[in-house]
């Protein structure tokens, strides 16, 4: 590939935002608070862009022009949260509609549902051996 200016500005482009961006920024540092911890989650959203032209010159040498930019968003979109051996997941997000909400709420139901299920578990086992 041939190196031209246009390729040296998207490589300085990108290099600058991959110095902003890594890993820890989608996913937070954990934050301990006695025996719960939260890991913060974020969206990340980039986009840049560069261009040039060769201009037109009188004389042998060549004169180039170009500019390249870039722009990055980091949005806090939820928390996942790791309590008494259980891990679930808080948003943070405005929802738009009813149905969103109720869609964010499943995982929180099926461990409640789970719970349930299990106490009416152990109480049955708890009243045969009563019976026995």
């Amino acid at each position: 590939m041939k190196e031209t200016p246009v390729n040296k500005i998207m490589e300085s482009t990108l290099d600058r935002m991959r110095e902003m961006v890594d890993t820890s920024t989608i996913i937070g540092e954990p934050m301990v608070t006695g025996d719960t911890t939260l890991i913060p989650v974020s969206k990340v959203t980039y986009g840049f862009t560069s261009g040039g032209t060769d201009l037109p010159s009188k004389q042998n040498k060549e004169l180039f022009g170009g500019a390249g930019g870039g722009g990055i968003s980091i949005t806090p979109v939820a928390f996942i949260v790791i309590q008494g051996g259980k891990c679930r997941m808080m948003q943070i997000n405005n929802y738009t509609s009813s149905a969103d909400r109720a869609i964010a709420m499943i995982p929180e139901l099926l461990d409640k549902l789970t719970e349930l299920l299990e106490a009416k578990n152990s109480n049955e086992d708890a009243a045969e051996e009563t019976a026995e």
